[in-house]
């Protein structure tokens, strides 16, 4: 294994003048060693100190996020930082073993890293985090634990609260599509090997013991089906007055995070300013879909002068949170740019909000009477992805389909308004089964009849008093089910009409209960709150253009057997309905040290209309990683299925390495499968 600082693989030819990049490691207290990479200016250390930077990930610098890297931390180094990216024990070329996500150990890791970077002779002392979702998240939960030298972060597509805002569980519910499928990409991601380039010749020993170290996380997060103490840990919502470092939050409407911008605002007392456009789950300067991009990388800088060199550039007058507010526009799964406006509130929750309670029945023109919701299995098929990226087919289609599997509750428009917050539903319900799942969209309908799905929420019966506890519902006597939809901006005009479409299945979102529930629902008992937003002007809200350094220079390659992003089938003789994904994380590519990466993923959920134990959640990743004289590869299967009492989890890794230039042989690594069975207790 390498020692001191070495030269930093991967990185773009041509970094601006003045900025100097090398890799070191950072040394924790029990011996282990985190990979780093720093770009910094040229002067550093010698004729200048300068507050530093941190992005702390477990993805790989080196290779898989390479090229995102490439485009900030050169340019935040351009304006006088140290922009350092830090991998996360067990991953990448770090040293040790990973063993959870949000972890204590990680976060003691991170202390640990804000202390050495805040005692460097080129360091001022003074450090900033910033970083998108993983990133976001240790971002947020290192505030919370208040390290001396942390004085600012930007936390993007980030959440205060692991349990309730998290890819496990939403609404109380499992979360089908993301507790299997992130479970599977993590167990996939983590089975990757150290870079012989940075660790040494015994890189393949160093790749079998991590191998042997992996485990499965979604068997543990199908433990806690309540929001327990796993989930507290970690969760900033927990200890929002524990937070001293300047907050600023930023997301998505196509991002699911997007709630906890609005939290983050409301609860801090720290400085804190939230952003909301209508991105995906992606930096908001990277020019991906749904734009328009901003001047992020500018907006991120005015945050790290004020807070790490104490120049007065501005953001403290700026609004609490500046939202866009989408217009209405046709259903489609891929928007390259939204239309609409940039708004500005003083405060949040805002006095600019207007909080309208209307009965449930309204919506149906006063029409009397209970309904029935007993929505088909496969009702869901077409939500979309729960963490768009910027793909074709990421975004939810038209909701016709949808609607017609749903009860659905119209209220026609007769003058236009724009929604900003979240919408509250309360639905009066008698319930056939003690449990029972409702979800709640919320559509555009236009006057062609096209359904645009604008928000959504769900809720697990047992969790309507609250998310720590567990109240199956009794039969056949009314509830109330306090429905909270994911915040949104969205223009309403006059001539359409706002759409309450009810279900209670929503699959692969929502794992179904192991029995059927039929639900009976009273309008004149429920009532929908919808947060009006009541000015017209914009306050001045605007963005400069998007600026980043020049991206790594990487080439794609295409898949050898190319196949749809999403579809999704129907045997009409058996009843079952398949979803076939291709997550979309990037696929092949060859970066300029030589490095040809390849990757692919395939994730299959599959349900029969009539039987909610029927469903299953598979996916299926092949990765490669090839040099002229070492290769690595690894195939990983992990799937998901449950009877009414018990989730069941099967987990299979099998890696090969070659040691030596393509004529070496290639050997067996590591070939392990994992069996687990969790009782279902709640969900």
């Amino acid at each position: 294994m390498t020692d001191g600082t070495f030269t930093a693989i991967g990185v773009p030819v041509g970094l601006r003048d003045g900025v100097e990049v090398r890799d070191e490691w950072i040394p924790m207290p029990d011996g282990v060693r985190l990979h780093t990479r720093i770009w910094a200016p040229a002067a550093a250390g010698r004729d200048a100190r300068v507050p530093v930077l941190l992005e702390y990930l477990p993805y790989r610098l080196d290779d898989w996020t390479a090229p995102r890297d490439s485009e900030r931390h050169p340019w935040f180094a351009a304006h006088g930082y140290a922009s350092v990216r830090v991998d996360i024990r067990g991953t990448g070329s770090s040293d040790g073993f990973f063993d959870d996500e949000y972890s204590e150990q990680e976060l003691r890791d991170g202390e640990a890293v804000i202390a050495w970077l805040a005692a460097q002779e080129w360091s001022t002392g003074a450090v900033g985090m910033f970083g998108i979702s993983w990133g976001g998240f240790n971002a947020l939960q290192l505030a919370a634990r208040a390290p001396a030298a942390l004085k600012a972060i930007v936390t993007v597509c980030s959440t205060d609260d692991r349990y309730d805002n998290d890819v496990h569980y939403v609404g109380g519910a499992v979360l089908g599509i993301d507790m299997a499928a992130w479970g599977a990409t993590m167990f996939a991601f983590n089975s990757r090997p150290p870079r012989p380039e940075v660790v040494g010749g015994s890189w393949v020993e160093q790749w079998r013991q991590r191998l042997a170290s992996n485990r499965p996380m979604t068997p543990v997060w199908l433990a806690h089906q309540e929001r327990d103490d796993y989930w507290r840990h970690g969760s900033a919502a927990e200890e929002y007055g524990s937070i001293s470092a300047a907050v600023l939050a930023v997301g998505g409407w196509a991002d699911p995070y997007r709630d906890a911008v609005l939290r983050l605002v409301e609860h801090v007392d720290a400085p804190v300013k939230g952003i909301v456009g209508p991105w995906s789950h992606q930096y908001p300067d990277r020019g991906l879909a749904p734009g328009p991009s901003i001047g992020f990388l500018q907006e991120s800088l005015r945050w790290w002068d004020r807070w790490l060199r104490g120049v007065d550039t501005g953001v403290e007058r700026e609004p609490a949170l500046r939202a866009w507010i989408n217009d209405p526009e046709p259903p489609a799964t891929y928007y390259a740019a939204r239309t609409g406006r940039w708004v500005g509130a003083t405060s949040w929750p805002s006095p600019d909000t207007d909080p309208r309670v209307l009965p449930l029945d309204r919506f149906r023109g006063g029409a009397d009477g209970v309904v029935v919701v007993a929505s088909p299995q496969e009702t869901g098929v077409d939500a979309g992805r729960f963490f768009p990226f910027g793909n074709a087919t990421d975004l939810p289609p038209d909701q016709r389909a949808e609607d017609g599997r749903s009860v659905c509750f119209d209220l026609p428009v007769e003058e236009s308004f724009d929604l900003l917050g979240n919408v509250l539903v309360d639905l009066s319900v008698v319930s056939d089964q003690a449990r029972a799942t409702v979800t709640v969209r919320l559509c555009d309908v236009a006057p062609d009849g096209s359904s645009t799905l604008v928000t959504r929420g769900v809720l697990n019966a047992a969790r309507r008093d609250g998310m720590d506890r567990s109240d199956p519902l009794i039969p056949g006597t009314p509830a109330t089910l306090p429905v909270r939809l994911v915040s949104t901006g969205h223009r309403f005009v006059a001539g359409h009409r706002l759409r309450l479409a009810v279900s209670t299945s929503y699959w692969p979102w929502v794992w179904p209960h192991g029995t059927t529930a039929t639900v009976v629902l009273d309008p004149a008992a429920s009532t929908v709150t919808l947060p009006v937003w009541t000015r017209s002007d914009d306050d001045g809200v605007g963005f400069e253009a998007p600026q980043r350094s020049t991206p790594l220079a990487i080439a794609r390659v295409a898949p050898s057997e190319p196949l749809p992003q999403r579809t999704v089938t129907h045997d009409v003789e058996t009843g079952e309905w398949a979803l076939d994904v291709d997550p979309g994380y990037g696929g092949g590519r060859v970066y300029p040290d030589g490095l040809v990466f390849r990757e692919d993923a395939r994730e299959t959920y599959r349900i029969r209309t009539d039987d909610p134990t029927s469903a299953s959640a598979r996916s299926r990743w092949s990765i490669g990683l090839e040099q002229a004289s070492w290769a690595a590869r690894l195939e990983t299967t992990s799937s998901v299925t449950a009877s009414a009492d018990a989730f069941h989890v099967v987990n299979t890794v099998r890696a090969w390495a070659r040691d030596g230039d393509r004529d070496a042989p290639e050997e067996l690594v590591a070939e392990h499968t994992f069996r687990d069975d969790v009782p279902r207790t709640s969900a």
